[in-house]
């Protein structure tokens, strides 16, 4: 995911794909113990994911205060 398709999201848009990528961070860690991850590198990406959503939100609340 991209920061420019990132930071142009709603606030709405951002607290879902932030849960829906929360969701699949906890399904690939469940995947991760069980042994039945295959694609490991998912787990980095979504992780990175959930910190541009963060990040932008930050940063969104910052400029309103």
């Amino acid at each position: 995911m991209k920061i420019a398709d990132i930071r142009a999201k709603t606030p709405d848009q951002l607290d879902d794909e932030l849960a829906a990528l929360k969701k699949e961070q906890f399904n690939l860690r469940f995947q991760k113990a069980t042994g039945q991850l295959e694609k490991t590198a998912r787990v980095k990406q979504v992780r990175r994911d959930i910190a541009r959503i963060k990040t932008v939100a930050a940063e969104t609340a910052a400029k309103k205060a």
